[in-house]
């Protein structure tokens, strides 16, 4: 039977940005991403549930990164998007593209096709 990856809007958008990140998305840099680039309001602790929500459906993976001065000594939690989460990703794209295509030209002021 075919795995079905099954992904929330919200959830779809940070995994998006940390496959954007190459190995380097921790929860500051996909929250700044997601306010400044995509000018949609969010707080950081809805970003790191979505984040554990994607790592326990295996959709990505996290490793703790070296410590440093400027935070205290404390480390970053590093994510990655894992094979799942890249066949999760397409899953979602597909899906998109199929229903776009479905949609009438009238829809959106074009000709009817």
């Amino acid at each position: 039977m075919e795995r079905r990856h099954f992904l929330g809007e919200f959830e779809e958008t940070v995994l998006l940005v940390v496959a954007t990140q190459q190995g380097q998305a921790y929860g500051l840099s996909i929250t700044n991403v997601i306010e400044e680039e995509l000018g949609r309001s969010v707080n950081m602790s809805s970003v790191h549930t979505a984040l554990y929500r994607l790592e326990e459906k295996g959709y990505v993976k996290s490793d703790l990164g070296g410590a440093s001065e400027k935070r205290g000594g404390r480390r970053k939690r590093i994510f990655e998007v894992t094979s799942a989460g890249k066949s999760a990703l397409l899953e979602a794209k597909e899906h998109r593209q199929y229903l776009w295509s479905k949609i009438p030209g009238y829809v959106f002021g074009g000709s009817e096709s």
